[in-house]
């Protein structure tokens, strides 16, 4: 039987696809056996009237070691 854990972080990128990449890379870089992630809230910030970064609030599971 497999216990996971649910940790909430916050990304920034380009897009929010590179946001997304960029949460997980650096998640993966701490956590181990990172199995999914769950986006529940995308925000983008505007500069001179462009969307100039956007941010993605997401929960990373992943599964406990023994």
């Amino acid at each position: 039987m497999s216990v996971a854990r649910i940790t909430e972080i916050n990304a920034s990128g380009s897009s929010i696809e590179n946001a997304i990449e960029n949460g997980v890379a650096r998640a993966s870089e701490t956590l181990k056996n990172v199995e999914q992630v769950w986006v529940q809230d995308v925000k983008a910030r505007v500069t001179d009237g462009k969307v100039d970064e956007y941010r993605v609030n997401m929960k990373v599971s992943f599964v406990l070691t023994e």
